[in-house]
Order: C-alpha cells, then structure tokens, then sequence
C-alpha cells in the first residue's frame, strides 16, 4: 500500500482530505513531522483561505524547505486549492504581494468576474497529455476560491526538459485549474470534494505514487 503524508501546517481540509486519499487506496498520515514528510511515497499539500497566511504556516513548519527537498529528489508532491497556489512565484491579495514557493512561474490574483467567490462545479479544458485527468478530463469538479493564476509564460533553458501540462478553467477570465510537471502536479479545485472525479483523480495519483516509503 502507497503511503501518503497530509502536511499538517495549520490550513486545509486536512480530514477529508486523509479520508479521500484512504478511499483511493493509500495508506495516510495527516503531519508535519519532517522525517514522515520525506519518507511517504507521496506528500499533500493542502491549503484554504489567504496566500501569505498558508506562506507563514508552510515555513513555520519548515514545509517549504521539505518540498524542495522532496522535489530534489523526483519525489511526488500534490497541491490542493491554496497548496497549489503556493507552488507559484507570488501573490497579491488586497494589495499585499508575498513570495510564493516559486516552483512555477505566475503570478495568484483575484479573479475577474462579476460574483466572487467563484464556488460550485464546473469543467475544465484539459490537454491530451494530461496524466493527472486522463479519461476524467470532460467531469466537472468543485471549486471554492476568488484568486487563481490567470496569466501562464512557461521559458526554460533546458531543451529536454518538457514545459509543464496546464489545464484551465474559465471563470470570468481563464485561470489554471491544473498543473503537472513530473513529481509536481496541483489542482485548483478540491479533488477530495468532487465527488466521482476527484476520487478517480486522487485514484491515478495514488496508483502513480514509486514505492518507496519506509513508513
């Protein structure tokens, strides 16, 4: 069985989470302990409410030093919501800028559409080389957020190096719904909410997790 890690840094969903990735077959602890972080084949990064609030919790956790070192290492990371945001360069909420992890580069800000938050189902526009969302891309899956990535430039140096596959939602404006780029995949949307979709979501996930746990 896959053994998962919940970060337990103070935001996010944290039970239903554990609950979600259980049904998918995995074998899951809800903590930051930072030994269980490095360990589990696959770590979740959670995460509701402000930016620089989930930024202040990650690093009083030392949560950012162990997803680059997970990450270092080809290690598999899931963000969710806010945990996803986070995965990006910086962001601006009521006017505050607050550096990001920077793993992606972007910027999070607020959405422009006529009713925010931006809650409830909706579909996505999802790229044929999708793993995360293969044979689930045309499912509607559920949102609760009023700020997201609305602007992507992908450059690299690195002729090999594939640019990351992103899928989007429009709400007002486009905005990344998704994100994958080897070990590093977040969603926008609450896999652990979305009901058939997101159990089959976490499902590939778990399923693609290398065993390497010594939990």
């Amino acid at each position: 069985m896959k053994s998962v890690a919940v970060l337990d840094y103070g935001s996010g969903n944290l039970r239903s989470a554990q609950r979600s990735l259980e049904r998918a077959g995995a074998q899951v602890e809800v903590t930051a302990d930072p030994a269980r972080v490095l360990e589990c084949d696959g770590l979740v990064v959670p995460g509701v409410g402000a930016f620089a609030t989930c930024m202040s919790g990650l690093r009083a956790v030392g949560g950012d030093r162990l997803i680059d070192r997970r990450l270092a290492g080809g290690r598999p990371v899931l963000g969710i919501c806010v945990g996803m945001q986070i995965l990006f360069e910086t962001g601006v909420e009521h006017g505050e800028r607050t550096e990001g992890l920077g793993h992606f580069p972007g910027t999070v800000e607020r959405l422009e559409a006529p009713v925010l938050p931006h809650m409830g189902w909706d579909s996505l526009r999802v790229p044929r080389e999708s793993h995360l969302l293969a044979g689930i891309g045309e499912e509607v899956f559920y949102f609760v957020h009023s700020y997201g990535v609305r602007s992507w430039a992908w450059v690299s140096t690195d002729a090999h190096r594939p640019a990351p596959v992103v899928s989007w939602c429009d709400y007002g404006t486009p905005f990344i719904a998704a994100i994958e780029n080897g070990p590093l995949v977040g969603t926008q949307f609450h896999p652990e909410k979305s009901a058939d979709a997101g159990a089959a979501l976490l499902t590939t996930w778990v399923g693609s997790l290398p065993s390497s746990s010594l939990l």
